[in-house]
């Protein structure tokens, strides 16, 4: 409506001068309509080059929280040296006075300060990389001390982890490579039916399970639900000084946590590999049964004429690879956790991602290194 459209006007003051007026409805609905808002900021900036003797905002029809502010920003956030205004506008321009200004917008930054911060992240990522390296030497020290003296290991450390890290994940392992398996015989079964060539899924399931997915699937597996709880433990560690505890009284970190894991993990990822590859062809076994007619018989009489031993060999290595590798980057990101728990949560995160990351880095370059072994 058009009376209910936000204006500024003026009129003149009985000792001389000029009031400045506000009329309409300076309210969020009425500002926020197109033109309205830039006029009255037009308007008001015209205003500021001859102030006006005072205020009066009894013209108003309504006054809402943008408004007021509106109001009150231009006056340089104080009150006019006069002002009508009913109580309830006072009322208003009191409450929107009593909260703090906002935060000025940051300019965007110079060339020099992307520079800069590019400089910092690469000397932050070249610091990751010394202290990864750093704990991977510590380990292979750790492990020589263990050599020497097998009695002061932590073997109670040890056999926890290797429960919790490996029997614990058994049914979520099983679960889902039994899934996979039967995704891929039913998806392969389709094209094999077409070219007749049915008794090939026991080369591809086999091949593609047992040397690829299986250990893969159980890696990242792994990586999610193991590593992510490495880092956390290590992590409230560190918020509840436990760290700094040991440091004191002169235990090594790298020998009561990072080696135990790696151990643990090292000797139970081959066998939850294993697991999860037999999980897997038990899936695709029943799958190609249904689809294609496959027998389980058949299928267990053909799989080890078509896949080699080689192929499960280097399947149990690269697991072992994988472990070590979850280990080394959970413990990594936990020891780097800041004593709070916005840290705690970043280093989860980041470990998780890293460790993913890595498994899938480590298993194409087995793939690269050994493409002629097995096939």
């Amino acid at each position: 409506m058009p009376g209910l459209s936000p204006r500024l006007t003026r009129a003149p003051a009985d000792q001389g001068g000029e009031w400045a007026v506000p009329e309409g409805a300076w309210t969020a609905a009425a500002l926020t309509q197109k033109r309205s808002l830039r006029s009255v900021e037009d308007a008001l900036r015209t205003l500021a080059k001859a102030p006006p003797a005072g205020w009066d905002l009894r013209r108003l029809t309504a006054l809402d929280h943008l408004g007021a502010l509106l109001l009150w920003n231009h006056w340089g956030r104080q009150w006019p040296a006069t002002l009508h205004a009913s109580d309830d506008q006072r009322a208003l321009l009191a409450r929107v006075a009593s909260h703090p200004p906002l935060p000025a917008r940051q300019a965007a930054p110079t060339l020099r300060q992307r520079v800069d911060a590019l400089g910092l992240a690469v000397e932050g990522a070249l610091a990751q990389v010394r202290d990864f390296v750093q704990l991977m030497g510590q380990l292979l020290l750790d492990l020589l001390r263990l050599a020497r003296a097998p009695h002061s290991g932590p073997w109670r450390d040890f056999s926890g982890h290797l429960y919790n890290i490996g029997a614990q994940a058994l049914p979520i392992t099983a679960l889902v490579g039994f899934l996979i398996g039967v995704v891929l015989a039913y998806l392969m079964s389709q094209v094999l039916r077409d070219f007749g060539a049915e008794a090939f899924i026991v080369n591809i399931l086999g091949l593609a399970l047992i040397r690829e997915l299986g250990p893969l699937l159980a890696a990242v597996l792994i990586a999610g639900r193991s590593g992510s709880a490495i880092t956390a433990q290590i992590g409230v560690m560190r918020v509840t000084e436990e760290l700094d505890a040991m440091r004191v009284l002169g235990i090594s970190t790298g020998f009561r946590l990072v080696m135990p894991r790696a151990l643990a993990l090292a000797i139970a990822m081959p066998l939850i590999a294993v697991w999860t590859s037999l999980a897997s062809l038990l899936g695709g076994m029943l799958a190609a049964d249904m689809t294609l007619g496959i027998t389980p018989s058949f299928f267990m009489e053909a799989l080890p004429k078509v896949v080699k031993v080689s192929n499960l060999t280097l399947a149990v290595g690269k697991s072992a690879v994988f472990g070590v590798a979850i280990a080394l980057i959970g413990c990594h990101y936990g020891l780097r956790v800041k004593p709070n728990t916005e840290s705690l949560g970043r280093g989860t995160t980041a470990s998780v991602v890293t460790a993913i990351t890595a498994v899938i880095l480590i298993d194409a370059l087995f793939a690269v290194l050994f493409k002629s072994v097995g096939i």
